[in-house]
């Protein structure tokens, strides 16, 4: 199993980080990839608000490894090869890209599954807290109710 986890300060090619991963993955058979990007409306907003960045926060070396907690579980639940993680933190700006999750197998499910259980894990467990700032908001964000049962799937299987 290979892994790829970063917390990155500053800004990503998720284009070019997809580019290496699949040259290097490729002949598996199978890679899967989403990229998250900051909205330009607050989340939830019944108004919608504009969103000028997102400030995720973090502690260094607690974040760091919850992260690898989320990819290890990925790892051993799932039949991949291999898996790639960057996510942002600190000031992401609206329309950049916050986070990239890949895995790679030799069938597309296991894959498909694998990106989808990482990412409902970093949406609600990963250690970072998220604020919404623009002209008319400057929030924290809470994980919502459709988090919660994105992420109650996964203890079913």
């Amino acid at each position: 199993m290979e892994m790829e986890v970063r917390l990155l300060p500053t800004g990503f090619d998720p284009a070019a980080v997809h580019s290496h991963f699949l040259a290097r993955f490729g002949r598996l058979g199978a890679v899967t990839a989403f990229t998250g990007v900051v909205r330009e409306a607050a989340k939830g907003a019944q108004k919608e608000k504009q969103v000028d960045y997102l400030y995720l926060d973090w502690y260094p070396g607690m974040t760091e490894a919850s992260i690898q907690d989320i990819a290890d579980a990925a790892a051993a639940r799932s039949d991949i090869r291999a898996l790639s993680i960057h996510h942002r933190c600190g000031e992401v700006r609206a329309g950049e890209p916050v986070v990239f999750v890949a895995a790679a197998s030799a069938h597309r499910r296991a894959a498909f599954d694998a990106v989808d259980y990482m990412m409902d894990r970093l949406k609600s467990e990963a250690a970072l807290w998220k604020r919404e700032v623009g002209p008319q908001t400057d929030r924290w964000v809470e994980p919502t109710t459709g988090d919660a049962d994105d992420l109650k799937r996964w203890s079913k299987t």
